[in-house]
């Protein structure tokens, strides 16, 4: 059974901008601005023209293949099953990595010392069960959270801008090569969430005209919060905002408006669940696409007839990433999730390059970058991370080694 092409223009934008104006937004500038100091706008360069690589890739990709699972089916498609499975399974452990994470920084700004960990829990399983009731629900409840995430922002750079006058940042430090590379990458994963709008490429009314479209103004979107808020935390904080925890409530403070803090906190709430509810749609999809290939178990590729959503999938999902939420912490989340993404981006670029004749929208040039670009950055990412996630990578091709040798057997 299809699923059900019920999502819009402004709903697809508004999943893509609910991934990728996450809680990242509120609290990447101390790690960011600590690694590429004075170099932090151009590490945001950096990482937004990667980014916009890989959406022309992702784009092109989905215009061509307007199916469920993102990557994982483009690659198939293109490069061959192996690849397509390799660049599914990263998907989907980095982006389980990734909603574990939006979990525990929705608990850390919306609950009180010791709560975090059950209302981390709470939220991922609330949300699951508005997956479990139709994408519809999920796209309109995404324009809810993004309007609330925008608003904390709007306030938070405003006060920002008009205090920049009067406060006086302390100097950041100078940039080297390598740190802002580093800040890139750090930075890079603030624009990841156009993915998920690729990932649903089965639910999108026109895909083939409203999956480009609604891809590149969900990023151009993005690119332009960011580079605001970037800007008023350096005018503002400066080297003061390295050792923040909730930097753009510290921005408030220095800018002489602390009486607006709460409504900044909330947003960073609002923002972290936005971000879980779209990345846990796009993942359900994909383990969705990779059962009916029986790379994952196919009792996982059941489509609900009811709310024509794969319910099994979602509530799977949802399982591990609480289960995640339990053992891990934050750091090992961010820095896991980091491996996934970029390698998953790195396959999405190559199967673009594959790509001939009248399907080609965009220049092989950008896919080339994009390529290079993800190899740059993810060398950039901790050691324990990049071991941690080859080690997952292995077990997957192992289990798929495994499953084709007993079919044929």
């Amino acid at each position: 059974m299809p699923l059900a092409r019920r999502l819009t223009l402004g709903d697809a934008v508004a999943i893509g901008l609910g991934s990728m104006i996450g809680a990242g937004v509120f609290a990447v500038w101390a790690p960011a601005i600590g690694v590429a100091g004075s170099g932090i706008l151009i590490a945001l360069g950096i990482a937004a023209v990667v980014a916009y690589c890989n959406a022309t890739s992702s784009a092109q990709l989905a215009a061509a293949h307007p199916v469920a699972g993102g990557t994982y089916a483009y690659a198939r498609a293109e490069i061959g099953p192996w690849w397509g499975f390799i660049a599914g399974w990263s998907f989907v452990i980095g982006k389980i990595a990734s909603c574990a994470a939006m979990a525990m920084t929705f608990a850390a700004y919306a609950a009180p010392e010791g709560w975090q960990v059950p209302v981390a829990v709470v939220a991922v399983a609330a949300l699951a069960v508005v997956n479990c009731f139709g994408v519809t629900r999920t796209a309109l409840l995404t324009r809810v959270l993004v309007v609330c995430s925008l608003l904390g922002l709007a306030v938070a750079v405003g006060v920002g801008f008009g205090g920049a006058a009067v406060a006086t940042p302390a100097p950041l430090p100078d940039p080297t090569a390598y740190g802002v590379l580093q800040g890139a990458g750090l930075l890079f994963f603030a624009f990841a969430g156009y993915a998920r709008i690729a990932t649903m490429g089965e639910e999108v009314v026109d895909p083939a005209r409203t999956i480009p479209r609604a891809i590149v103004l969900a990023l151009g979107g993005a690119v332009v919060v960011y580079v605001l808020v970037a800007l008023a935390v350096v005018l503002v904080l400066g080297a003061d905002a390295i050792g923040s925890t909730a930097p753009l409530v510290d921005l408030l403070v220095a800018a002489g408006a602390p009486e607006l803090a709460p409504i900044v906190r909330v947003a960073a709430a609002m923002a972290a669940l936005g971000a879980l509810l779209a990345l846990l749609t796009g993942i359900g999809r994909t383990t969705l696409a990779m059962a009916r290939e029986s790379d994952v178990p196919r009792f996982l590729a059941k489509i609900d007839e009811r709310h024509r959503v794969p319910q099994r999938a979602e509530i799977a999902i949802a399982v591990i990433v609480i289960a995640v939420v339990i053992v891990a912490d934050l750091r090992q989340a961010i820095g896991f999730s980091s491996f996934g993404v970029l390698l998953y981006y790195l396959i999405a670029n190559a199967a673009a390059f594959r790509q001939t004749g009248s399907v080609r929208r965009y220049p092989r040039a950008l896919q080339v970058l994009g390529a290079l670009g993800c190899l740059v950055l993810v060398n950039t990412l901790p050691v324990l991370a990049s071991l941690l996630g080859t080690a997952v990578v292995v077990l997957g091709i192992a289990y798929r080694m495994l499953r084709l040798r007993l079919a044929r057997a």
